[in-house]
């Protein structure tokens, strides 16, 4: 097996964790190169069989964009702060020595593509594992929100953000959203401090095709980001169109916690 470790060197300083980890996947029979994930290209996972990042959830999404082009499922150690995504805490890492005799399970998650159209035009493409947000730039700005092109909400706020049932557990939890286990298909459309009460959050079908519209913005400044990428400027009537992706991101598992107990673990409730 041909194994690429993805260290984030600003979380594993001195690839300490990484180099660990090198030696184990070695012993238990593995080819192993290392690519730092600010580096790493789908030309780096030509010949990998599967990947290992080392840092937080930031980490494991940017490492995604890259795995689901390339088909090669990925496993996460976390060395960030929550890790809802990450497998591995680094007190588990000698649980990687079963990747070798490929004793582990691996687990599609639902993506999206994601484009926005200014005036008919289309003037942005992206995909993601997580989330997308948009909205104003600490200003309230005016959005309309469509289910395969009819009316579903509309409010001023400070902005909204269409969730993955994995990218459930990121802004869309902070913002009010519901937990949805990560394997189920369908998206979560969350307003962000809306002006209005009965502005709540939707879950929708997987197949709907969701559409959002940027009302006047003036004077205010209004971006689009996607799974944290660098943020895209927004203008007036911008629509952003979310739908489910063709790809899918495929996370190794070799531990047999429950969804429900990684939830409850990661947010220190007792259950």
């Amino acid at each position: 097996m041909n194994v690429v470790l993805c260290p984030n060197e600003k979380r594993d300083r001195g690839l300490a964790v990484t180099e660990e980890v090198r030696k184990i996947l070695i012993s238990a029979g593995a080819r192993v190169s290392i690519c730092p994930f600010d580096t790493l290209s789908a030309h780096d996972l030509r010949d990998a069989d599967s990947m290992v990042t080392f840092g937080g959830d930031g980490t494991i999404l940017h490492a995604a964009r890259i795995a689901s082009v390339a088909g090669v499922p990925l496993l996460g150690v976390n060395l960030g702060n929550k890790g809802f995504i990450a497998e591995l805490e680094p007190e588990n890492i000698q649980l990687l020595g079963r990747l070798p005799a490929g004793d582990y399970t691996v687990e599609s998650r639902m993506m999206m593509d994601i484009t926005v159209t200014r005036r008919g035009e289309q003037v942005y493409s992206d995909f993601a594992l997580n989330d997308v947000f948009m909205g104003g730039m600490a200003k309230v700005v005016d959005i309309s929100v469509y289910g395969d092109g009819r009316p579903i909400s509309a409010f001023a706020g400070d902005g909204i953000v269409v969730a993955t049932p994995t990218g459930s557990t990121a802004y869309s939890l902070s913002a009010g959203g519901p937990i949805v286990e990560p394997d189920g298909q369908c998206l979560v459309v969350t307003p962000i401090c809306p002006h209005v009460l009965w502005a709540k959050a939707y879950v929708l079908t997987a197949t709907r095709v969701v559409t959002v519209r940027l009302g006047s913005l003036g004077d205010k400044i209004a971006y689009l980001s996607a799974d944290g990428s660098e943020p895209f400027p927004l203008s007036d009537g911008d629509e952003m169109t979310v739908r489910r992706s063709g790809r899918v991101t495929r996370l190794i598992r070799l531990t047999d916690k429950s969804f429900y107990e990684r939830v409850s673990e990661k947010l220190g409730v007792r259950v």
